[in-house]
Protein backbone atom coordinates (compact mmCIF):
# COMPACT_ATOMS: atom_id res chain seq x y z
CA UNK A 1 0.00 0.00 0.00
CA UNK A 2 1.16 3.50 -1.06
CA UNK A 3 1.11 5.88 1.63
CA UNK A 4 0.74 9.46 0.34
CA UNK A 5 -1.43 12.73 1.28
CA UNK A 6 -4.79 11.57 1.47
CA UNK A 7 -3.75 8.45 3.13
CA UNK A 8 -2.04 10.70 5.87
CA UNK A 9 -5.25 13.13 5.86
CA UNK A 10 -7.70 10.03 6.57
CA UNK A 11 -5.57 8.26 9.30
CA UNK A 12 -5.13 11.99 11.11
CA UNK A 13 -8.62 12.30 11.34
CA UNK A 14 -9.52 8.79 12.10
CA UNK A 15 -6.82 9.24 14.75
CA UNK A 16 -8.65 12.98 15.91
CA UNK A 17 -12.25 11.42 16.40
CA UNK A 18 -10.79 8.46 18.22
CA UNK A 19 -9.01 11.23 20.82
CA UNK A 20 -12.72 13.28 20.79
CA UNK A 21 -14.88 10.19 21.45
CA UNK A 22 -12.12 8.83 23.57
CA UNK A 23 -12.61 12.23 26.09
CA UNK A 24 -15.97 12.21 26.14
CA UNK A 25 -16.78 8.56 27.44
CA UNK A 26 -14.21 9.72 29.76
CA UNK A 27 -15.59 12.63 30.91
CA UNK A 28 -19.03 11.06 31.05
CA UNK A 29 -18.19 7.98 33.25
CA UNK A 30 -15.59 9.31 35.78
CA UNK A 31 -17.23 10.25 38.65
CA UNK A 32 -14.28 12.61 39.68
CA UNK A 33 -15.38 14.58 36.85
CA UNK A 34 -18.88 14.41 38.11
CA UNK A 35 -20.31 17.97 38.99
CA UNK A 36 -24.05 18.44 40.42
CA UNK A 37 -26.13 21.48 40.70
CA UNK A 38 -25.47 24.00 43.66
CA UNK A 39 -28.43 23.04 44.82
CA UNK A 40 -31.24 20.27 44.25
CA UNK A 41 -34.59 21.74 43.95
CA UNK A 42 -32.89 25.06 42.16
CA UNK A 43 -36.27 26.41 40.95
CA UNK A 44 -38.45 25.93 44.07
CA UNK A 45 -35.59 27.73 45.81
CA UNK A 46 -35.31 30.95 43.22
CA UNK A 47 -39.08 31.39 44.09
CA UNK A 48 -38.17 32.34 47.04
CA UNK A 49 -35.38 34.72 46.81
CA UNK A 50 -37.38 37.67 47.54
CA UNK A 51 -37.55 36.65 50.66
CA UNK A 52 -34.03 36.24 50.92
CA UNK A 53 -33.46 39.34 49.55
CA UNK A 54 -35.74 40.77 52.17
CA UNK A 55 -33.97 39.02 55.27
CA UNK A 56 -30.61 39.93 54.20
CA UNK A 57 -31.93 43.91 54.17
CA UNK A 58 -32.94 43.22 58.00
CA UNK A 59 -29.97 42.15 59.12
CA UNK A 60 -28.22 44.86 57.32
CA UNK A 61 -30.26 47.63 59.29
CA UNK A 62 -29.01 45.92 62.48
CA UNK A 63 -26.65 48.21 64.29
CA UNK A 64 -24.69 45.27 65.37
CA UNK A 65 -23.67 42.78 62.74
CA UNK A 66 -23.28 38.90 62.84
CA UNK A 67 -19.98 38.14 63.74
CA UNK A 68 -18.50 35.08 62.73
CA UNK A 69 -14.76 33.98 64.22
CA UNK A 70 -12.09 30.94 63.83
CA UNK A 71 -11.54 29.87 67.86
CA UNK A 72 -9.74 26.74 68.82
CA UNK A 73 -12.68 24.70 69.69
CA UNK A 74 -14.30 25.49 66.22
CA UNK A 75 -16.37 28.38 64.52
CA UNK A 76 -18.09 30.86 66.80
CA UNK A 77 -20.91 32.58 65.37
CA UNK A 78 -21.66 35.44 67.91
CA UNK A 79 -25.52 37.17 67.16
CA UNK A 80 -26.42 40.98 68.36
CA UNK A 81 -25.91 41.38 71.86
CA UNK A 82 -29.41 43.36 71.73
CA UNK A 83 -31.13 40.06 71.02
CA UNK A 84 -32.52 37.70 73.69
CA UNK A 85 -30.85 34.23 72.74
CA UNK A 86 -34.15 31.78 73.95
CA UNK A 87 -35.90 33.47 70.70
CA UNK A 88 -33.30 33.43 68.47
CA UNK A 89 -34.63 30.29 66.06
CA UNK A 90 -33.23 29.32 62.50
CA UNK A 91 -30.86 27.07 61.23
CA UNK A 92 -26.94 27.59 59.85
CA UNK A 93 -25.82 26.07 57.00
CA UNK A 94 -22.48 25.14 55.62
CA UNK A 95 -21.86 24.49 52.05
CA UNK A 96 -18.97 23.32 50.69
CA UNK A 97 -18.40 23.81 47.02
CA UNK A 98 -16.26 21.30 46.42
CA UNK A 99 -17.59 18.51 47.54
CA UNK A 100 -21.30 18.37 48.42
CA UNK A 101 -21.10 15.37 51.32
CA UNK A 102 -19.62 17.81 53.31
CA UNK A 103 -22.62 19.87 53.63
CA UNK A 104 -24.27 20.28 56.28
CA UNK A 105 -27.00 22.12 58.86
CA UNK A 106 -27.19 23.06 62.54
CA UNK A 107 -30.43 24.10 63.87
CA UNK A 108 -29.81 27.67 66.17
CA UNK A 109 -30.64 26.73 69.79
CA UNK A 110 -28.47 29.14 71.61
CA UNK A 111 -28.87 29.82 75.49
CA UNK A 112 -25.97 32.46 75.04
CA UNK A 113 -25.56 34.80 72.22
CA UNK A 114 -23.03 32.79 70.08
CA UNK A 115 -23.09 28.98 68.61
CA UNK A 116 -20.03 27.05 68.13
CA UNK A 117 -19.56 24.80 65.48
CA UNK A 118 -17.81 22.01 66.54
CA UNK A 119 -14.00 21.94 64.68
CA UNK A 120 -14.02 18.18 64.10
CA UNK A 121 -17.37 19.11 62.14
CA UNK A 122 -14.97 21.74 59.41
CA UNK A 123 -12.37 20.84 57.30
CA UNK A 124 -9.74 23.11 56.01
CA UNK A 125 -10.82 24.55 52.73
CA UNK A 126 -13.37 26.90 51.46
CA UNK A 127 -16.98 27.02 53.16
CA UNK A 128 -20.26 29.42 52.17
CA UNK A 129 -21.96 29.96 55.78
CA UNK A 130 -25.69 31.27 56.09
CA UNK A 131 -27.25 32.11 58.69
CA UNK A 132 -31.10 32.31 58.65
CA UNK A 133 -32.77 33.07 61.87
CA UNK A 134 -35.82 35.01 62.92
CA UNK A 135 -36.51 37.20 65.99
CA UNK A 136 -39.97 38.27 67.04
CA UNK A 137 -41.46 37.58 63.74
CA UNK A 138 -39.11 39.02 61.95
CA UNK A 139 -36.21 37.35 59.19
CA UNK A 140 -33.10 38.04 59.03
CA UNK A 141 -30.15 36.71 56.60
CA UNK A 142 -26.39 36.55 56.61
CA UNK A 143 -24.00 35.02 54.65
CA UNK A 144 -20.41 34.85 54.04
CA UNK A 145 -17.73 33.23 53.15
CA UNK A 146 -14.64 31.81 54.93
CA UNK A 147 -11.65 29.56 54.74
CA UNK A 148 -10.97 27.15 57.48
Amino acid sequence: MKFNWGTGIVIAIICFMGFILYMVITMSTDKSYSYDLVTEKYYQKELKFQDEINAEKNALTLKEKVQISTTELGLKIEFPSEFIPKDIKGKVFLYRPSNKQLDFEIPISISNTYLLVPEKRLLGGRWNITVLWNYKNKDYLFKKELVY
